[in-house]
């Protein structure tokens, strides 16, 4: 059993705890941190769970580990203090916006701290099978990835991850773009009448000498039925467009396959309705690994940051760094400086690039 708590009652709180819902056996959420629980009963009751005033009254429950979901300003604070009661943390993303906020949270982690971010965009089924596919070698020497899928240090921790990048600098430059567009949903309901808004669109060249990445986002992409995400990566024997991958396996044929996603409850079957897994060609490059729970796929890559975060704290890796997280909401900060600058930026190595 995978027990954890929550400090915050943000939007991100409820995924947590729709989880813990959906799988008794194997996650309990011991409780949620807030500093108004009397504003916050009914929303306790929806999800069933208790609502603690103070980070010292949750933890007699003895979480594994503690989750922040809390605005970006604070979660410096709450992570830290968390620390100080030598709990694990899996910390929201961000897990802090400045350099100076991320340098005073990786001191921690050199002195000890086991603190991981939950950052599951890798994690989701379709990315997985892209990264699964990648790894397998089928593309050869991976050189460029075009990510046009999430915001800031979201989409950019694919772009890495695709890539191979570590903590390599690069020189970037980057433009934005402002278009009209129809104004869809977000968090918010579709409007109940047709509107005209701005949408921002930023493009950037991550050149790290023998590999470029590419990050391309308008945040309708979120939502919206007419703003698609894209993936492409190319290497030296083959690419990955979208859901189509191309590759030379013997020289000088190629083989094209799709990324085939395999579902139960469709065409008859009684079993429920739940994603199987996704195959290429003849290989199941993901398997769900929490099949039959009705999970929409950041549900489940959420699941997996929980029992990821579980595995660090039992002693392996984290799969997904402090170091990490920190590298790519500094991307992410200079990337921006770029846009509204103008000009080329060349990173510079940081305090957590070892």
């Amino acid at each position: 059993m995978i027990t954890f708590g929550v400090v915050g009652t943000g939007w991100r709180t409820e995924f947590f705890l729709n989880i813990a819902n959906a799988l008794p056996q194997q996650f309990e959420c011991v409780g949620v941190v807030t500093r108004h629980p009397d504003k916050h009963t009914a929303w306790a009751r929806k999800f069933s769970t208790t609502l603690f005033p103070s980070i010292d009254e949750m933890l007699k429950r003895n979480p594994l580990f503690v989750i922040t979901s809390v605005p970006w300003d604070v979660n410096p604070h709450i992570v830290a203090q968390l620390v100080e009661h030598n709990v694990a943390v899996l910390s929201e993303t961000p897990p802090a916006t400045s350099l100076e906020d991320m340098e005073n949270l990786y001191q921690l982690v050199e002195k000890g701290a086991k603190i991981a971010v939950a950052e599951q965009y890798h994690l989701h089924p379709h990315h997985a099978a892209r990264l699964a596919f990648v790894d397998s070698g089928k593309l050869g020497d991976v050189h460029q990835a075009h990510i046009s899928v999430a915001h800031g240090y979201h989409g950019i921790s694919l772009m890495r991850r695709f890539l191979g990048i570590g903590y390599e600098n690069a020189t970037i430059t980057a433009k934005k773009f402002t278009a009209p567009v129809l104004k869809w949903r977000d968090r918010d309901p579709i409007p109940h009448t047709e509107q005209i808004t701005q949408s921002e669109q930023i493009l950037v060249h991550f050149d790290f000498g023998d590999k470029l990445g590419i990050f391309d986002f308008v945040g309708e992409q979120y939502w919206s039925p007419y703003r698609g995400q894209r993936v492409l990566v190319r290497g030296t024997h083959g690419e990955i467009i979208d859901h189509r991958a191309t590759y030379i396996e013997t020289y000088p044929t190629p083989i094209e396959v799709e990324f085939k996603r395999y579902y139960a409850g469709v065409d008859g079957n009684l079993e429920g309705h739940y994603l199987r897994g996704i195959q290429a060609g003849n290989d199941w490059v993901y398997e769900n690994p929490f099949a039959p729970a009705r999970f929409f796929d950041d549900e489940i890559a959420i699941a997996d940051c929980l029992v990821k975060m579980a595995d660090y704290v039992d002693g392996a890796d984290p799969f997904y760094s402090l170091a990490e997280a920190c590298q790519d909401r500094y991307l992410d900060i200079m990337m921006w400086e770029a846009a509204n600058s103008g000009q080329a930026i060349t990173t510079k190595a940081q305090m957590w690039a070892t």
